[in-house]
């Protein structure tokens, strides 16, 4: 049952939400698939997060264009299959602490909503009223995007998993890709495969596949601590909104207790001392959640680029495509990759202009398209 087959059409290397759902997407449009994950399905950076679906990147309106088409496909997966992916909006609140944040705002808003993003500029009272946690005082304004979801990231692993598979793809965890040769053998301890194109979804380990084919994949590892505090009385019943503060502090309700993330401690600084940091902003930003306790959710690695930006193309030289780079937003543009890898291997034209996703933009003298 575990054996591989000799040859497919393509191979996806990585099990997450990006690379299920770009194996769903090949798949579903008849190119013979086989998937391989170095561990369980979801076990990577898709595990990380905070657990929503957002459509507004500040200062990123094709990554945001790329939230709202994702966003859809997530209802229509919920629909077609009947999986509960745990979708529930709470919205999303950006708070601006300085006048250059809410000009910055204004000049960007027409290209957000012509990227499909509602989003408007709220006052800080109103920003109050959206999460009673935030202290007008200490802000002046805010963009509140009602377009954002917790979810269950499992549960849409899962989903595009089954789908993929009902779909006619092979699904391999376990499997670690240990080489990759130039005509798209790839082997692992399970054997080997070859593939007239080979896909890399790897996430954290993206640029070391990459690297197996002879390709630069400029990503690196950020690990992400992710906090838990208790929710204060005054707090409504209702969910709080995914609040971000300019501090890089946000906070969310999660079941009855409050997520909190801040990054991680920096190169020279302790982790008591990076808590020490995050419970000073949390409790100057959120003055009811001053003096709470902060404990360990889980933590993880995540997949950056350079500018934040997702690398979603093809290498020029070898069928070899990649999506990866997330920067912690893979969740919010999954099912968007996957239509963008498969029109890449289809040899079709996208439904967006992806240039600006190639590893061109940060790889100095490549002559590189995606």
């Amino acid at each position: 049952m575990n054996q591989l087959p000799e040859r497919t059409d393509a191979v996806v290397i990585g099990g997450g939400v990006i690379g299920s759902s770009i194996a769903c997407r090949l798949a579903e449009a008849g190119v013979g698939t086989v998937l391989l994950e170095r561990g369980a399905l979801g076990s990577g950076s898709s595990g990380t997060t905070a657990g929503v679906v957002r459509t507004y990147f500040p200062g990123k309106p094709l990554i945001s264009s790329l939230a709202v088409r994702s966003l859809a496909a997530y209802h229509a997966l919920a629909e077609r299959t009947g999986i509960d992916l745990g979708l529930q909006r709470i919205g999303l609140l950006v708070l601006f602490t300085e006048d250059h944040q809410v000009q910055d705002f204004r000049h960007t808003q027409a290209a957000q909503q012509a990227a499909g993003v509602d989003v408007e500029l709220v006052t800080a009272a109103e920003a109050a009223r959206l999460n009673p946690l935030v202290d007008e005082r200490t802000i002046l304004a805010a963009a509140w995007s009602p377009e954002a979801y917790a979810c269950d990231p499992a549960a849409i692993v899962r989903g595009y998993a089954t789908a993929a598979q009902q779909a006619g793809a092979i699904l391999r965890t376990e499997t670690p890709v240990t080489g990759i040769d130039p005509d798209g053998r790839v082997h692992t301890p399970a054997g080997s495969i070859r593939a007239d194109t080979v896909v890399c979804a790897a996430g954290p380990w993206a640029g070391t596949v990459a690297a197996m084919a002879d390709v630069r994949l400029p990503v690196t590892t950020y690990p992400v601590d992710m906090l838990l505090t208790d929710t204060p009385s005054s707090a409504p019943s209702d969910p709080l909104p995914m609040t971000m503060h300019p501090s890089s502090l946000r906070i969310r309700s999660w079941g009855d207790r409050i997520l909190v993330g801040m990054g991680r401690p920096a190169p020279d600084e302790t982790r008591q001392a990076w808590l020490q940091r995050v419970s000073h902003h949390l409790g100057t930003a959120f003055p009811a959640l001053a003096g709470n306790g902060l404990e360990t959710g889980w933590s993880g690695d995540l997949d950056v680029s350079p500018d934040g930006m997702a690398f979603i193309g093809r290498d020029p030289a070898r069928p070899f495509l990649y999506a990866a780079g997330f920067s912690g937003q893979g969740l919010c543009q999954a099912p968007a990759a996957g239509e963008i890898i498969r029109d890449l291997v289809l040899d079709k034209e996208s439904w967006t202009d992806t240039s600006g996703l190639s590893t061109a933009r940060c790889l100095s003298g490549s002559a590189e398209t995606g």
